[in-house]
């Protein structure tokens, strides 16, 4: 099959969207690929496509893990075998995923950045028949990016472990240094960017300085109906603004990392579907998510980034249709925007400190802990110890890409259960305890494959069709776990702490300062570009695309600044025809000009009256005017 034909047979679609073939042919070809498309632009379909049509398997790097189960659970309902490895994910799970790729007839296998960094992972991946790797979110790969991941650095393993096999490298955000970045660090053969224009005609860019910004946001939804998400900074916002909307009668609910997967699944669903009209989330919203109708992203405090909001605000209009980006600001938003970038570079007497908190947090003894995964709250640690979480987040970044420690985000993994005998010793043991006959052979009818791998199960569904306690399935599972009958392994849904090393002496600990002075250089560059956007006068959208390299892009029309600049120029254009009308009877005083002018206040009259003196289309004899 020809790459329509595939995208026909699992997609439905008739014809691809712009770029999407383009970089489809250029991986065929066996060409390393740096691929730029702005949100929403496809970007699955560009390795997903290549790589069904290649023999073997396609290799995903993602640090998006809620993305990596979408995408692997849309991949399974078309019928293709795909799989995940990520963290919270136990030794014997990996191993039989791993088996699976390599023995199995598993096309796609999605890896965190951190796995590259096992023996384990990249042993085995030496023995698979690789067709590809892609590598999403690119940009995190270089120091100069705006979501920069130490982690990124071990991909450069996978061009070891297989030289001759490609790389497609996805990102909806560059500069020309991180593009230049992200091509050397993956070593490519040959430079090889494939761009899709980073302008969006139909999404109108305001920045508005406003004191009352939650009513003018409430003014704003009002007036523009239809779905929406605003943006907040922190979690007690997101419920804050929550509140402000449901008591003004417009459906709400917030969204942020502190809640449970899920929980924050439900909510998610409930606004893809229209349940719920707004979302008021963090930044921890909005990967993966494709709905085409949302009318508006507001935004009610200042980004971090233009990448950032550049992300976030095309989340916009994606079906085509007029739709706007909204950021609503305040002088004491600027201010608190740099005293964040001020405690986002902690001294390293302080990383240390953390570093020795830590340790103790966990009980280490000197010499102790390498390789151990711990479950990890931060508010907990930082309340224990009196520690200002955003110093203490940044220090903890500071220790990873220093290769003491790996943090990894809060994912969701559902209680799994795996037999450990084979079908005629479980059928003995069915025999011989009846008790537990009525539960194992629910789990046999409910899910298949149970003897080959772990398969996901929920103790109510069990305890429901099985028609016990659900506290007594726990304890059974759990029994017939120590009489290895089975495995079993509870669900899970926090974040991950890993030593990657061996406690030491903190005095000992080494920090590279150099590193951190490059980065502080970086965010105050980044800082500098936001606050330019906000008070530049030119077209918003052209600012934009000025700062990603397109610097030959057309006034949108659309934004604030345009809608200005357009109303002046209508007030203009009826000034001259106005102009043109009085003077058709011969000269008039100054007095006689500016009574007789109709559009426009009378400041407005006279400054347009100068701009023609001065352009020589309105000439003056005596103190009479008329026409050059």
């Amino acid at each position: 099959m020809n790459s329509v034909e595939v995208l026909r047979k699992y997609w439905k679609h008739e014809s691809f969207r712009p770029l999407q073939e383009e970089v489809i042919q250029s991986v065929l070809a066996g060409r390393d690929t740096l691929a730029l498309m702005p949100t929403g632009g496809g970007k699955s379909v560009c390795f997903q496509i290549p790589a069904l049509m290649m023999d073997g398997i396609c290799i995903v790097v993602t640090p998006l893990i809620a993305l990596m189960k979408d995408q692997v659970g849309s991949l399974q309902a078309k019928g293709i075998r795909a799989i995940a490895i990520f963290s919270g994910m136990t030794k014997r799970e990996v191993d039989i995923a791993l088996d699976n790729c390599i023995y199995g007839p598993v096309k796609f296998l999605y890896l965190s950045p951190e796995r590259l960094n096992s023996d384990l992972v990249q042993e085995r991946i030496r023995h698979m028949k690789v067709n590809l790797f892609t590598v999403d979110e690119a940009h995190c790969i270089s120091q100069w990016g705006y979501d920069f991941r130490p982690s990124y650095r071990y991909i450069s393993i996978l061009r070891q472990l297989h030289p001759h096999v490609p790389f497609l490298a996805l990102t909806a955000t560059a500069t020309a240094r991180v593009v230049a970045d992200i091509q050397t660090q993956l070593a490519f053969s040959e430079k090889n960017v494939l761009r899709k224009s980073f302008f969006r005609e139909n999404l109108a860019y305001m920045a508005l300085d406003e004191e009352d910004k939650q009513g003018r946001m409430l003014r704003v939804i009002r007036r523009l109906g239809g779905s929406g998400i605003i943006y907040v900074r922190n979690r007690r916002e997101t419920q804050e603004t929550t509140r402000v909307l449901l008591n003004a009668g417009i459906s709400a609910d917030f969204y942020h990392a502190g809640l449970d997967t899920p929980e924050r699944t439900r909510r998610q669903d409930a606004w893809m579907e229209g349940n719920i009209r707004v979302i008021v989330a963090t930044n921890a919203f909005g990967m993966g998510i494709d709905k085409p109708d949302v009318r508006f992203v507001i935004h009610l405090d200042i980004p971090d980034s233009l990448e950032a909001y550049y992300q976030e605000a095309g989340r916009a209009g994606r079906d085509g249709k007029k739709a706007y980006a909204i950021l609503l600001y305040h002088q004491s938003d600027r201010n608190q925007l740099s005293k964040n970038h001020a405690l986002s570079f902690p001294s390293v007497d302080y990383i240390k400190q953390v570093y020795q908190q830590l340790a103790n947090y966990y009980q280490l003894a000197y010499g102790a802990g390498e390789g151990l995964v711990l479950d990890f709250d931060v508010a907990d640690f930082c309340s224990r110890y009196k520690l200002d979480v955003v110093m203490t987040l940044s220090a903890l970044k500071f220790l990873e890409q220093d290769g003491w420690i790996g943090m990894t985000e809060s994912v969701f993994i559902p209680s799994r259960v795996k037999f450990e005998t084979d079908q005629q010793d479980l059928y003995k043991f069915q025999v011989e305890n009846a008790a537990y006959d009525g539960l194992i052979k629910t789990i046999l009818r409910s899910h298949g494959g149970a003897f080959d791998d772990f398969i996901p199960v929920r103790e109510y569904e069990l305890a429901k069709r099985s028609g016990k306690p659900y506290r007594t399935v726990v304890d059974m599972l759990e029994h017939l776990q120590k009489m290895e009958v089975l495995s079993y392994l509870p669900q899970t849904d926090s974040p991950k702490l890993q030593f990657l090393r061996a406690r030491i002496d903190s005095k000992r600990l080494h920090i590279d300062s150099s590193y951190i002075r490059e980065r502080k250089a970086v965010r105050q560059g980044q800082l500098d570009a936001v606050f330019a956007y906000l008070d530049g006068t030119d077209c918003r959208s052209k600012q934009l695309l000025a700062y990603f390299d397109e610097g030959k892009s057309k006034p949108c029309g659309i934004c604030d600044r345009c809608l200005v600049r357009n109303k002046a120029g209508n007030v203009e254009e009826h000034l001259m025809a106005e102009l043109v009308e009085l003077l058709a009877d011969g000269p008039l005083t100054i007095d006689q000009l500016v009574l007789g002018l109709q559009s426009g206040d009378e400041a407005t009259r006279l400054v347009f009256i100068r701009k023609r003196l001065d352009e020589g289309r309105l000439k003056i004899n005596g103190d009479k005017y008329y026409l050059g």
